[in-house]
């Protein structure tokens, strides 16, 4: 992957570099200038620009650009399975996502890249009285490549207002494995459902602009019977968790995939539904429970299932610091 030259990289400190164009209504509704810091401000611009590209017979990561509170570990190699591939822990040093903040990551990977990108821990969307936060993630695989996103789980806090758009950018012969997990909020404290609203757009594309996949959450808490907004049938079924995992890839047909993460959800005990994607570039899961135990085992089984067909090896066990 070529480096990145100094007349087209981009100012990354640009309020159109980390900021959101087009926010859904529910979150566009709430913009205002908080009584705290305002949106641009230091501590308050999160950025992540990495690219991985294959040096020496593993992927290494080849270009790194980080503004906190957005940060790295280093990356590391742990899986004696796949030597090649790298596993990159990101962390936040603010210790949760606050009103105004703007956080952008980029993870660019390069051909014939072995990627594994999860977070230090969950994400922790604290409550709002101004304004909203709003993160910025965009993934390229390019051929050849084999990447995995699995962040941590989503809790919003009691008036939380946080939007989150994900663009991924899958090329003819790369697999991307990309999951989520949001939570109904801080469970042990009595709040459930109780954030203002939590927003989240997924698009999947190939690098010529060809549509594989979207993916449209909206959860706006109703002032008049706060929870039952988003309680229903469709949303949460009256359960605290709901995860979901996108596979693309073309290592094997669509409904093979499908077929491998039905068979490893069932028998959890949670609620959950299988697909296959559009064009039939691979398959999705979503499930739902009361229980985090259960969600993270369900969710961990299914990535373990994919993960041994499409590389022909286990998944391994990853530590986080």
């Amino acid at each position: 992957m070529p480096p990145t030259s100094p007349t087209t990289r981009p100012d990354r400190l640009a309020p159109g570099y980390y900021g959101v164009e087009r926010l859904p209504p529910e979150v566009a509704a709430l913009g205002s200038v908080p009584d705290t810091l305002a949106a641009g401000s230091p501590a308050k611009v999160g950025i992540l620009d990495l690219a991985f590209a294959v040096r020496g017979g593993r992927t290494e990561l080849v270009e790194r650009y980080q503004k906190s509170p957005l940060q790295l570990i280093r990356p590391l190699w742990t899986d004696p399975a796949m030597p090649g591939m790298t596993y990159v822990c990101l962390m936040a040093t603010g210790g949760g996502v606050a009103q105004a903040d703007r956080y952008r990551m980029d993870f660019r990977c390069g051909p014939g890249s072995e990627v594994h990108l999860t977070t230090q821990a969950a994400t922790k969307v604290f409550r709002m009285e101004h304004d909203y936060a709003s993160q910025r993630v965009h993934l390229t695989a390019d051929e050849g490549s084999y990447v995995e996103y699995l962040p941590d789980p989503l809790i919003p806090f009691a008036d939380a207002r946080f939007y989150q758009r994900t663009e991924v950018t899958v090329a003819p012969g790369a697999t991307v494995v990309l999951g989520d997990t949001v939570t109904a909020g801080r469970l042990a404290r009595g709040e459930r459902h109780d954030y203002r609203v939590v927003a989240a757009d997924l698009r999947i594309t190939r690098p010529d602009g060809t549509l594989l996949a979207v993916d449209t959450q909206r959860l706006a808490a109703d002032t008049r019977t706060p929870g039952e907004s988003v309680a229903g049938p469709a949303v949460f079924a009256g359960h605290d968790h709901v995860s979901s995992l996108f596979v693309v890839t073309d290592r094997a047909p669509a409904e093979e995939v499908a077929d491998t993460l039905h068979a490893a959800v069932a028998g959890h005990g949670v609620t959950y539904g299988v697909s296959v994607l559009p064009r039939e570039c691979g398959a999705w899961l979503r499930l739902l429970d009361d229980s985090p135990v259960r969600v993270a085992a369900a969710h961990t089984a299914a990535w373990n299932s994919v993960h041994q067909l499409l590389t022909g090896c286990p998944a391994p066990l990853v530590r986080k610091p």
